[in-house]
């Protein structure tokens, strides 16, 4: 298996993916990052947006991760996502609902906390939409 690595999705409700893939590409926080084998150690958060698992030289899954946070080390990574929802089960039309929500609360926010909370949503749903419609750049 050393030219594998192995690649762990788990979201709150459930473990996504469990199997060892020749990469996967990651939406990092500080921009995207591909893990292969002996990959170095790292941690690191993750941004909204997909991951892309690579086998046999072609991508073989896309998921719509809300963020999280990866631990990659030389035989694995794990992503610890909020939430992941495979490419093609996106609906534009109930993500432009959830968009106009989190604009409308972000319009409604009257704490700090609240305007954070709903910016954080606005920006989860832009970055779903943007997955919906142009799909991952791999």
């Amino acid at each position: 298996m050393a030219d594998k690595t192995q690649f762990e999705l788990v979201s709150p409700e459930r473990l996504l993916i469990s199997k060892a893939v020749d990469m996967v590409v990651v939406p990092g926080t500080e921009g995207d990052f591909g893990v292969l084998p002996d990959h170095a150690p790292l941690i690191s958060s993750v941004r909204p947006g997909v991951i892309a698992v690579f086998e046999g030289g072609q991508v073989t899954d896309r998921i719509f991760v809300a963020g999280g946070f990866a631990e990659v080390t030389g035989e694995r990574c794990t992503v610890l996502a909020e939430q992941a929802v495979p490419l093609g089960d996106l609906d534009k039309g109930q993500i432009e609902t959830e968009l106009k929500d989190a604009r409308d609360d972000l319009t409604d926010a009257k704490t700090d906390a609240d305007r954070a909370a709903a910016e954080r949503a606005v920006s989860v749903a832009e970055a779903k939409m943007v997955a919906a419609t142009e799909g991952s750049p791999y």
